[in-house]
């Protein structure tokens, strides 16, 4: 027999559809007479999605939510999510390709990790076959340039100052 807190809530209500990871809830919009959509993932305090909702046949309204429309408000605000962990993780993560002036290629990659007791980052250096030829901590203020990086390179991979 399953616990009953191994399963989600799920809810089915006209203004309130959950399916236990997430809910969608139909709320008055402050701006205008019209409705709104809130997509809120579980565990989160803020709405993932905010976005206009249908009015229904009375034109006062909101039209019930429904299977299909709690979908498609699911993979829209999933996407949302994936574009902002996309956009987080290219902000962390830079990388240039510079070429030495022996003429060799190489891949210069500065990686941050966010913390709230500090942020800490660390400049790496990898050849062609993807081989790390160094690897040193900078400071999360640290700009990842061609220039920079070339810098770096040519200082023998000396933690830049």
């Amino acid at each position: 027999m399953q616990d009953a807190t191994d399963t989600p809530d799920i809810l089915q209500e006209p203004r309130l559809w959950s399916d236990g990871r997430w809910t969608a809830r139909v709320i008055k919009n402050e701006d205008d007479d019209g409705w709104a959509v809130a997509m809120t993932l579980q565990g989160e305090s803020e709405p993932a999605l905010v976005g206009p909702w249908t009015m229904g046949r009375d034109k006062k309204n909101p039209k019930p939510l429904d299977v299909s429309a709690f979908n498609t408000l699911v993979k829209t605000a999933s996407e949302v999510i994936r574009r902002h962990e996309q956009q987080l993780h290219a902000q962390l993560n830079k990388n240039v390709t510079i070429t030495t002036v022996q003429g060799q290629r190489l891949r210069v990659a500065l990686a941050i990790v966010p913390d709230e007791e500090g942020a800490t980052a660390t400049l790496s250096a990898h050849d062609d076959l993807g081989e790390e030829l160094a690897r040193v901590p900078v400071p999360p203020s640290f700009k990842l340039t061609p220039a920079s990086a070339a810098a770096w390179v040519d200082a023998g991979f000396e933690r830049p100052r």
